[in-house]
């Protein structure tokens, strides 16, 4: 661990993190949490760094924050959202390491000049592309603004800072999150309510107030007195400027509708007649199959070496970060097997008729299988390590069931699999 400090402190141009990132200049700076340009030395790529203070995070009491946003971001494989490559860490700080977005924040564009129709479209589109994903994941952003929308260099907008983000775990038995956040000018009217509220619903409302300054400049709730902005955005008082289009108009007066039950829904803005215009339908079907869960085919099983095992180890561990910490959110785990290729993928099958799962891919190196209307998906990858001895890498991602509901993974595939492992004499 070296130069950390220079990191810390804003002087590290030149420096280097963990040996391996080289830090550039800051390029941008919160409460808790500073962003520098990187650069990987090994392949020169591009980098964003996150470095986040230990004992400020400690002091404000919220260790809960930064471990959920690893989590949440370690889960997410979408176009449109900045990917985490690495979590790294010393005794006093956390390293982001994440997808560099060459073009900054959207709100520098924005606030130059309004958008026109066809590009505020364009954006919109990624953005509900992303939102959509994200909710068919079980996260909920909570703090969607111009501010946390990033460009790359091909100006493609990312969705960025998961640190409000909510999860469906956190969801209370009344089926509504309470968390009071967000920012003033972009936060439901629900919220204001204190009431509790569907986390989907707030994002939406959201991505609508966002849609109306791409359109017009300018925020549809905005006053200098916190208070009386927020009976605006209680009684949902905002003008449309004359210049929208009737399409644009109709959509905007149903993403800013105060009542959550009959505000439209994701679903319902893919087929909006404004938003379809020109939409790649392909985006809204992410949400069936990451880009990491994939069955790897490489012609078979085959005899695994040193370097593969040690360069496979999972790099996502969170419990040097936290004391305490439990891997609730891994999704890649090992097991190591005498059981044959041929008897796991027989007994898997078996359990994927049982739990009505479909088997959506097999190959002689693994298998795929996936359900529950893209819920729960499992890729197994299996390898040769001896003649006698095969090792399993399982990735797993599900939504978390409901409350009265079944956990396919915890109550039936890894008791399996740990009923399997090999237990040398």
């Amino acid at each position: 661990m070296v130069e950390t400090e220079q990191a810390e402190n804003g002087r590290g141009s030149g420096g280097v993190v963990v040996g391996r990132y080289e830090v550039g200049k800051l390029v941008g700076c919160g409460a808790f949490a500073k962003v520098y340009h990187g650069r990987d030395t090994g392949t020169g790529q591009s980098v964003a760094i996150k470095v986040v203070s230990k004992q400020r995070v400690n002091k404000g009491g919220l260790n809960g924050n930064v471990k959920r946003e690893i989590a949440i971001m370690h889960r997410l494989r979408h176009p449109s959202i900045v990917r985490l490559y690495e979590v790294l860490a010393t005794k006093s700080k956390i390293f982001f390491v994440m997808e560099f977005a060459k073009g900054r924040e959207l709100f520098g564009k924005v606030s130059k000049g309004r958008f026109s129709e066809d590009l505020s479209r364009r954006y919109f589109q990624q953005l509900i592309s992303a939102v959509g994903y994200c909710h068919s994941r079980g996260v909920y952003h909570r703090d969607l603004k111009p501010e946390n929308l990033l460009l790359d260099e091909k100006l493609e907008l990312k969705i960025s800072d998961f640190g409000l983000s909510a999860l469906t775990e956190q969801i209370r038995p009344d089926g509504l999150l309470h968390t009071l956040c967000g920012t003033p000018a972009y936060v439901a009217p629900e919220v204001l309510g204190k009431k509790g509220y569907e986390g989907a619903k707030i994002d939406v409302w959201s991505c609508g107030v966002i849609l109306f300054v791409l359109n017009a400049g300018y925020l549809p709730f905005n006053d200098h007195n916190l208070m009386v902005m927020y009976r605006k955005i209680y009684k949902g008082e905002f003008r449309i400027p004359k210049w929208t289009s009737p399409d644009l108009r109709r959509l905007l007066t149903r993403l800013l509708d105060t009542n959550p039950h009959s505000r439209i829904t994701i679903q319902e803005i893919i087929h909006d007649p404004w938003f379809k215009h020109g939409y790649d339908h392909r985006l809204s079907k992410l949400h069936l199959e990451d880009a990491d869960m994939k069955l790897q085919i490489d012609g078979g099983a085959r005899r695994m070496n040193a370097f593969d095992i040690i360069s496979g180890s999972p790099g996502f561990n969170l419990s040097g970060l936290f004391p305490g910490y439990t891997r609730k959110y891994e999704r890649v785990e090992r097991f190591i097997s005498c059981w044959t290729v041929e008897r796991v993928v027989e007994k898997l099958e078996e359990i994927a008729v049982a739990e009505n799962l479909t088997v959506a891919k097999k190959e002689a190196c693994g298998m795929k299988i996936q359900g529950h209307k893209g819920h729960f998906a499992m890729v197994v990858d299996i390898n040769q390590l001896t003649d006698e001895l095969v090792m399993l890498q399982v990735r797993h991602r599900q939504q978390p069931p409901a409350s009265s509901g079944r956990d396919i993974w915890s109550d039936t595939v890894r008791p399996f699999l740990l009923d399997i492992v090999y237990k040398p004499d």
